[in-house]
C-alpha cells in the first residue's frame, strides 16, 4: 500500500469538461486553475496513469491510490509547467516519478511483509484462471526482487512498449543508463524463468520474447 495518500478530491466520473479542447489549450487552463481544467485533466490522463501502475506495481487498488497522489503533484505544479502542449508527458512524468518512488519503497519493506497484491493484473492477457493467477503472482515475485529503476524501464520498455529513447525521456535518464537497466533487468529475468518451468511455459504462451 501507499504510505501517503493525498485528499485530493479526484473522481473519474465525467463533468462539465471540455472534450475537444486541445492539450495546449487544457493546460493553460490549469494553469489559470479553471475548474473545468482540473476535471478534464483527470479525465483524460487518469486512465493511462492508472493503467501503468497497474502493470507496475501488480495491484489495481495500490494503482488507484497512486494516481490519487499524481495527480496531487499535477495540479500543485501545473503552473511550472513551460510547454503547454506537453501536458501528456508533464502527467506521465508524475506518474513515473511516483511508482518509482513506491517500487523503492516496496522493495526497502519488502523483508517486513508477504503480503501479496488484492488484485492481480494480467499484463494485457484475458481473464485468469487460478492457475494462471498462481502464475502471474510468482512472477510478479520475481518483478519484486529487482532494483526500481531496473523494474521499472522493464516495465516501460516491455509492457508499456516504449522505445528505448521513449523510455530514458520518461524516466529522466540517458538512453545508455535505460538500455544498461533494461539489460540487467532482462538478464535477471530470463535466468530466475528458465528456473521456473510453468512460468516459463506460461509467458512462451502469452507471446513474451525472453
Amino acid at each position: 500500500m501507499l504510505t501517503r495518500r493525498s485528499q485530493a478530491p479526484l473522481s473519474l466520473v465525467p463533468g462539465p469538461g471540455r472534450r475537444d479542447v486541445s492539450d495546449g489549450g487544457l493546460a493553460r487552463g490549469l494553469i489559470a486553475g479553471e475548474v473545468w481544467a482540473i476535471a478534464e485533466t483527470w479525465h483524460r490522463f487518469a486512465p493511462l496513469v492508472i493503467t501503468t501502475a497497474e502493470r507496475s506495481l501488480g495491484s489495481k487498488p495500490e494503482a488507484e491510490d497512486l494516481a490519487q497522489e499524481v495527480f496531487y503533484r499535477v495540479f500543485r505544479k501545473a503552473k511550472t509547467l513551460r510547454e503547454p502542449d506537453s501536458l501528456r508527458s508533464f502527467v506521465f512524468s508524475f506518474a513515473v516519478r511516483v511508482i518509482k518512488t513506491e517500487l523503492r519503497k516496496r522493495r526497502a519493506r519488502a523483508w517486513l511483509s508477504f503480503q501479496q497484491p488484492e488484485t492481480l493484473v494480467g499484463l494485457g492477457c484475458a481473464t485468469l484462471d487460478m492457475e494462471s493467477r498462481d502464475l502471474l503472482r510468482r512472477f510478479y515475485a520475481l518483478l519484486d526482487r529487482l532494483k526500481a529503476r531496473d523494474r521499472l524501464a522493464f516495465t516501460l520498455r516491455h509492457v508499456e512498449s516504449m522505445t528505448v529513447e521513449e523510455t530514458a525521456a520518461a524516466m529522466d535518464i540517458s538512453a545508455s543508463t535505460a538500455k544498461r537497466s533494461i539489460v540487467h533487468a532482462e538478464t535477471r529475468l530470463s535466468r530466475w524463468i528458465e528456473a521456473d518451468p510453468g512460468l516459463a511455459g506460461f509467458l512462451d504462451a502469452k507471446g513474451w520474447d525472453r
